[in-house]
Order: C-alpha cells, then sequence, then structure tokens
C-alpha cells in the first residue's frame, strides 16, 4: 500500500489561493492513478480531481472547475493541488488518494473514492467569508 502525507492546508479568507501537496512512498509513482477529494462535515467525502498516469489527463468536479488545478511531479512523487479564488463552501478536510494498480487499466480517470486503494490521513481548509 501507498504511504501518502498531505500537506498545505491552513485559513484563508474567500478570494485567497491555496495550493496542496501530497507525498507518495513507492517506486513506481508514476504510474498510479492520483487523486483529490474533500469532506466536510456531516457530509460524504466527495471527489474533486484526478490525474492519470503518463500523460497527466486531469479531470475535475464541476464545482471546481476554472478554479482548481491538479498537477504531478513524478520526480518528487508529488502530486499538487493548486486552489484559487476559494470560497467558504471551499471549507473542508481535504484526501489525497492513489490508484496504484491504474497501469493495468490503460488511462481512465477515476472520480469515485471506491476506485482508489490508498488514502491520506487530510488536511484541512478552512475559508472565511
Amino acid at each position: 500500500q501507498v504511504q501518502l502525507v498531505e500537506s498545505g492546508g491552513g485559513l484563508v479568507q474567500a478570494g485567497d489561493s491555496l495550493r496542496l501537496s501530497c507525498a507518495a512512498s513507492g517506486r513506481t509513482f508514476s504510474s498510479y492513478a492520483m487523486g483529490w477529494f474533500r469532506q466536510a462535515p456531516g457530509k460524504e467525502r466527495d471527489f474533486v480531481a484526478s490525474i492519470t498516469w503518463g500523460p497527466g489527463n486531469t479531470y475535475y468536479a464541476d464545482s471546481v472547475k476554472g478554479r482548481f488545478t491538479i498537477s504531478r511531479d513524478n520526480a518528487r512523487n508529488t502530486v499538487y493541488l493548486e486552489m484559487n479564488s476559494l470560497k467558504p463552501e471551499d471549507t473542508a478536510v481535504y484526501y489525497c488518494a492513489a490508484k496504484s494498480s491504474a497501469r493495468y487499466y490503460g488511462l481512465s480517470l477515476y472520480t469515485q473514492a471506491a476506485d482508489f486503494d490508498s488514502w491520506g490521513q487530510g488536511t484541512q481548509v478552512t475559508v472565511s467569508s
């Protein structure tokens, strides 16, 4: 199983930006599909963004499209979530996830929590109005 450690969360004001990082263990990070999810208090864990292995194709939830950008640096075993124009409704714990077997399934984009086999501990993002 892949070990994932998120960082970069914090308290910001509406309209501000944050960049989350997720450092992964393993020697084959470049072959993992990666994703970001978030969970607000009392709500289910929701998909935010995902990125494929290989060409790094990306996919976003409608609620963050145009504001958030997912990217990866395979040399650093790290995936990022750049968040701009933050809104109070973006407040949540943000989780990084990995699908370590992605290379066996082509370049599918994954959006369901059940698709991923490894999770980080989460990092809190709070956006004040």
